[in-house]
């Protein structure tokens, strides 16, 4: 690492300041950063493949590969609390009384820092119901340990809904 010494141009003091980062340090940010976005994406689609589960045989095991076991979970029913729930919610959505549907990721990961938002679709058969939202994640070890569902479409006209 190279530094120098300045004089602050307000107090003419000296000071120690390091130099513009060595390349070296540039590359290994955006590594990082692109890593640790892999990551979320990874944790993601692990989490919605499980809606999307041949059998609720699979769902567990899934969940269990995206989400911490204490996550915390803000659905449209409410807050709760661990793995457990997580999978009642999604084998409840799996069983659509208009038949099972199929959730997409239909957006991008947008990750800064350790919260990730991601845009998703449920559709159910034969052009049933649709609902689309917006899901906000915190990861913590690699893992979703945070999910925040924002389900439906924000009215776009930005005036009180009617």
């Amino acid at each position: 690492m190279t530094a120098s010494i300045v004089r602050t141009r307000t107090t003419g003091e000296e000071g120690w300041r390091p130099t513009a980062a060595p390349a070296s340090w540039v590359r290994c940010g955006w590594y990082y950063w692109c890593m640790q976005e892999e990551i979320a994406r990874s944790a993601i689609d692990t989490f919605i493949s499980a809606f999307n589960a041949s059998s609720d045989a699979y769902v567990t095991g899934l969940l269990a590969q995206a989400l911490t076991s204490d996550v915390v979970f803000w659905g449209p029913l409410g807050r709760s609390e661990g793995i457990e729930s997580v999978e009642r919610f999604v084998t409840d959505l799996r069983r659509h009384p208009a038949g099972t549907g199929t959730m997409v990721r239909c957006s991008t990961v947008d990750m800064p820092g350790e919260w990730a938002r991601y845009q998703w679709v449920f559709t159910t058969p034969d052009g049933g119901p649709r609902l689309a939202g917006t899901d906000v994640v915190h990861l913590r070890r690699n893992l979703i340990d945070q999910v925040i569902v924002f389900a439906g479409e924000i009215d776009a006209s930005g005036g009180p809904e009617r």
